[in-house]
């Protein structure tokens, strides 16, 4: 008979193993007396850390049906050290292999292991997954154990807390401000900043920040008593006590964290700084009470949430789970690192350019030094070096860089460091030789940088806003010098076409009260700058930064970006992703298949964002012409969920291609719930890349539309393409004028625009009306008048694009019924209705019952840039590349037949574009265009009208609007 191995056996054996890969935790298997009032209550692994959760792990064989009840009632229990409690339980299956092995430890290395967590409520736990098991190996079961022991719960809670006590504390300095400016302005002085409440806030949570940190530390040093002690009630001078505490803590190191708190607190009266002491003193027991350590960037989540200058600065603040999500997709991309070696890992650069509060930093460094402890490492031992040598991070706010430095040291906070590489640059005029620098991006001409103060070294401090520091360094910053370049840049543009800052002559460079001539040689700096890069100023200073990682990224590094949705379809990105099919290999682009705020990896922003992965070309290896596109259907929300996320992208394999036909992508699961899918793209297919693929939850419509862009009618059950002549726009016409060439002022254009008249001489369709925009003819919005010295101007406009058909540049798929608008006359198309202008006339009419169509909503769909909800904006240059039936192929017949349709459809009423499955006319105008116009049979036309279903449910269509009641599939 074969020995069977017992669980504890297997528990013993697994609490071994774990901690091996958990030098810094405690790990208890089969341990009695370890629960408050409950002596005989033995958990199977019991696992502590200072500043964490306790966390439990309940394990059996498979079927293992008791192992949930086991798991749940182990939740709120009271652990004997520490009087931690369990806030989080793994329910764990052991496999019969396990049960049967003579060698557990060589077993459970080699076996897969299912497991699933409870948090939260023991009254009413939460199972993640919700459904179904997870899957790992002893290692991703480790990293599981160190995510839970901080609960997402708890860091919204302290960075509430911290939130509160911030803003509490900067209504003292503002009020502080009307009474006695001159110590706010110098208070201001000391961030390199001006005095305006922004700064106040900001040098709140530097305070705030400090003594959350020296709570930590409370203890750790005898000479450091707690903040009650020296900031309470009962305190006679919180200011003197609390500069000595410092001052103490500083004579250790902890520079980045204290030093400017201190100043700041210096620059106080005794009672005023008492007032403040106290208020942060409430907020810094709030904090610690909620048991966290200082490593999960509340500092830098609040701080962010308190910056105004990011409305020009369009920098976001990257959500930890989103942060963690990218980190652990470029790190899972680093080939060849031996983790378990410290030298090794103290060789490696890993760079962020636009920093801001190292959200993307903490995040790359959590993960190599959880890598480093899973492999035998001690992550307390590579905390020097990794601060010292191997993480540089620049940012042109010197608050933020504090901050960075803050959470960067919080990671290990007993361990000191003699120096860090987290450096401000300085930005705009600078006073010394009236020059201007544009921060981070000066790298793209030099291989060095000038820094206002090494953050080290307090003898650097910057002087007051705008002066020059007392003592600047030059920081080397080598091309082709770091093995991960990781940014979420600013987003803004050189451009102010649109009016998105209407008062703003050059919003990328708006920032820190810049003149109109500092904006504009700024401006002047970054083109010169940007020759001969992947920067394009109309898709703004994010692909500058771009640009500048790949110019400091070594062959072989990792690329890891959060990027505007834009970069997807976007002609003025069309140089990024070139850059990116031609020297880059095993690209990975994540975006996200929802509406709303949940489209997008940061916060506070309502657009669409997606992660950008990939690894730079080695010399004398081809490109890698097959890219990856994940469509999430929600961001991650908890850094459990970003890791299982992370893991099933690197894990997953046999993928289907967006040209292999509507099969769908590959599922992402975690557990049994569906999470996103999976396509790949041959870039070797395509002369200017596109990424289409991006924010679509059913591949299906993805593959639908990629073949019918090709030409092929590929509809979901059928085995095989049925031809269909689709070329692009530019082809068979002529797409008009952008509308800053036809209105002035400011731009030199020859008209002016008034009220519509019947009678106008320049008719034009120049905005948006949903209401009446219901039918294809629509009436012109509004006139031209030409001005005065510009007749000649105004009449070429005029004879060159004056058209009938129009095509929707901003086309809000839930609201708008039209792709093709039709005005009886030609009128001029203005800033959402552009010309397109045909040879032949009858064009004009296939091209509107084409275009609102299924087949033609879709190709429309497949070509935009998707970053707003349910908003498809396409550019007028890129309007050339729209797939458009091509028209040139139609017989004279097919044309007239076009023609009866448009005039069968001419004064019916459309619904919405994301109602055009159950729209009645919709589907009448579908079995026309379908059978009617191409000549294809009724089963064709029901896989058509079953394929407008499928693409009303894409987030990007619909944008979260509700459906009418009884709206349902029209056949």
């Amino acid at each position: 008979m074969m020995l069977r191995q017992t669980e504890p056996n297997a528990n013993n054996a697994l609490g071994a193993l774990l901690q091996g890969m958990m030098r810094s935790c405690d790990v208890r298997p089969e341990m009695v007396r370890a629960v408050v009032d409950q002596p005989g209550l033995q958990p199977d692994i019991l696992i502590t850390e200072r500043g964490r959760s306790a966390v439990v792990v309940e394990a059996e064989y498979e079927p293992a049906r008791n192992v949930e009840d086991e798991a749940r009632s182990r939740l709120g229990l009271e652990v004997v050290e520490g009087g931690r409690k369990v806030e989080a339980v793994i329910a764990l299956q052991y496999p019969d292999e396990v049960a049967n092995c003579a060698d557990l430890r060589a077993a459970l290395c080699n076996t897969r292991l299912s497991y699933c967590v409870f948090t939260d409520d023991p009254r009413d736990p939460d199972r993640f997954p919700e459904s179904g098991w997870l899957h790992g190996s002893v290692s991703d079961l480790a990293d599981l154990i160190r995510l839970v022991s901080v609960p997402q719960r708890a860091v919204d809670t302290a960075t509430d807390a911290m939130q509160r006590g911030i803003e509490g504390a900067a209504a003292l300095l503002d009020e502080m401000d009307k009474a006695r400016p001159g110590i706010t302005m110098s208070i201001a002085r000391l961030l390199g900043m001006s005095n305006v409440p922004q700064t106040r806030r900001m040098a709140c949570a530097i305070v705030a920040n400090a003594m959350v940190f020296h709570e930590r530390l409370a203890g750790m040093y005898t000479p450091v008593k707690p903040l009650g002690l020296i900031c309470g009630n009962g305190a006679t001078n919180p200011q003197q006590e609390i500069v000595d505490a410092w001052n103490y803590i500083l004579s250790i190191n902890y520079l980045p964290i204290f030093d400017i708190a201190r100043k700041i607190v210096r620059q106080l009266s005794p009672a005023d700084a008492a007032q403040l002491l106290r208020r942060l003193q409430y907020t810094a027991a709030e904090v610690t009470s909620t048991g966290l350590d200082n490593a999960h960037d509340l500092t830098g989540r609040v701080f962010q949430r308190l910056i105004s200058d990011r409305k020009y600065l369009a920098t976001f603040y990257t959500r930890p789970a989103s942060a963690a999500l990218l980190a652990r997709l470029a790190v899972a991309k680093m080939d060849g690192v031996d983790w378990s070696d410290g030298d090794a890992i103290g060789s490696l650069r890993i760079g962020d350019f636009a920093c801001g509060t190292g959200a993307l930093l903490s995040a790359v460094y959590d993960q190599i030094a959880a890598r480093h402890e899973r492999a035998g490492g001690d992550p307390s031992a590579l905390h020097p070096v990794m601060m010292e040598e191997v993480l540089w991070g620049l940012d042109v706010m010197p608050s933020a860089v504090h901050i960075t430095c803050s959470t960067l040291s919080g990671a290990r906070p007993s361990v000191g460091f003699d120096k860090s590489r987290v450096y401000p640059l300085p930005y705009g005029r600078q006073q010394r030789d009236k020059s201007v620098l544009i921060g981070s991006l000066e790298l793209l001409r030099s291989s060095s940088v000038l820094a206002l103060f090494d953050t080290a070294d307090s003898a650097t401090r910057v002087g007051s806003a705008g002066e020059e520091p007392v003592r600047q360094i030059v920081v080397d910053i080598p091309d082709e010098g770091y093995d991960v370049v990781i940014m979420n840049p600013p987003f803004t543009r050189a451009t102010n076409h649109e009016g998105a800052h209407a008062d703003v002559v050059n919003p990328a460079f708006a920032a820190f009260d810049a003149s109109k001539d500092d904006m504009d040689e700024m401006g002047r700096r970054m083109r010169d700058f940007g020759r001969g890069t992947c920067y394009d100023g109309k898709a703004g200073l994010a692909s500058a930064f771009a640009a500048l990682a790949d110019k400091k990224l070594k062959p072989g590094g990792v690329l890891a970006m959060v990027l505007p949705l834009s970069v997807s379809a976007g002609t003025s990105w069309q140089k990024f992703r070139r850059l990116l099919a031609d020297e880059y290999t095993d690209l990975e682009v994540v975006s996200i298949a929802a509406s709303g705020k949940e489209m997008s990896f940061s916060a506070d922003t309502g657009m669409g964002e997606c992660l950008v992965v990939a690894r730079k070309r080695v010399a004398g290896t081809s490109a890698g012409r097959i890219a990856r596109f994940v469509s999430l259907q929600r961001r991650p929300d908890r850094f459990v969920h970003a890791a299982e996320i992370a893991n099933g992208l690197i894990d997953a394999e046999d993928i289907w291609g967006i040209e292999e036909g509507p099969y769908g992508g590959r599922q992402v699961t975690v557990g049994m719930d569906r999470v996103g899918e999976i396509t790949s793209t041959n870039f070797a297919m395509q002369d200017s890349p596109v990424w289409n693929t991006v924010r679509v939850r059913n591949a299906e419509v993805a593959q639908v539309a990629h073949a019918l862009a090709n030409s092929r009618l590929w509809l979901p059950t059928y085995t095989d393409p049925l031809p269909l002549a689709v070329t692009v726009l530019s082809n068979v016409g002529k797409r008009g004028l952008v509308d800053r060439l036809i209105l002035g002022p400011p731009h030199p254009a020859p008209f002016t625009k008034t009220q519509p008249s019947p009678t106008a001489t320049y008719p034009c369709m120049w905005n948006h009306n949903a209401k009446k925009e219901t039918r294809m003819v629509c009436e012109p919005d509004s006139q031209l008048l030409v001005q005065r010295g510009l007749q000649a101007r105004a009449n070429e406009i005029w004879k060159t694009t004056a058209s009938r058909a129009h095509l929707n540049r901003e086309f809000t798929f839930g609201s708008q019924a039209l792709a093709v608008a039709f005005t009886n006359n030609e009128s001029i198309g203005g800033v959402v209705w552009p010309n397109v202008r045909f040879s032949d006339e009858r064009f004009d009419y296939a091209f509107t019952v084409w275009g609102n169509s299924t087949l033609g909503l879709l190709v429309y769909w497949w070509r935009s840039n998707r970053q707003q909800s349910s908003k498809a904006r396409m550019t007028v240059s890129a309007a050339d590349t729209l797939p458009v039936l091509d028209f040139r192929t139609l017989t004279d017949e097919q044309l007239a037949v076009a023609k009866s349709i448009f005039d069968e459809f001419r004064d019916k009423e459309l619904e919405p574009a994301y109602l055009a499955d159950a729209d009645a006319n919709r589907a009448l105008l579908d079995r026309r265009v379908v059978c009617d116009l191409l000549g294809f049979d009724d089963g064709v036309y029901e896989g058509v009208r079953r394929l407008a279903a499928k693409w009303c449910a894409e987030p990007s269509v619909h944008g979260g609007k509700a459906r009418p009641r009884g709206a349902e599939l029209v056949v």
